[in-house]
């Protein structure tokens, strides 16, 4: 059994899209002692600008989060759960790209 480039590709951003939101929302909460959350773009001012790459590469992260606690606590339905998670793969396979590719422009 072969698996496309592309095909690994793409697997490969979706996975490191993940893996880097989860690593990036768990290390905002270990230095300043409070949960990433897209609330942080409501704060205002620097504080709001400082902290949209933060929650522009952890919204994978955020999304599936907050989704499996809304169809835990408010008994979301499936079809919410499913598409909400589509949008965290969506959005963590761009994520995953960008980072591949600064890791790319990095090395060389």
């Amino acid at each position: 059994m072969t698996i496309e480039p592309a095909a690994f590709e793409a697997l490969q951003s979706l996975l490191l899209g993940f893996a880097f939101a989860g690593l990036l929302a768990s290390a905002f909460e270990l230095f300043t002692a409070r949960r990433a959350d897209f609330k942080l773009l409501q704060a205002g001012g620097l504080v709001a600008v400082a902290s949209v790459p933060v929650v522009v590469f952890s919204a994978p992260f955020l999304i599936l989060r907050n989704t499996v606690r809304g169809r835990r606590i408010e008994g979301r339905p499936f079809m919410f759960v499913m598409l909400a998670s589509m949008v965290a793969a969506v959005w963590s396979m761009a994520s995953g790209r960008v980072v591949l590719d600064l890791l790319q422009v990095l090395s060389a």
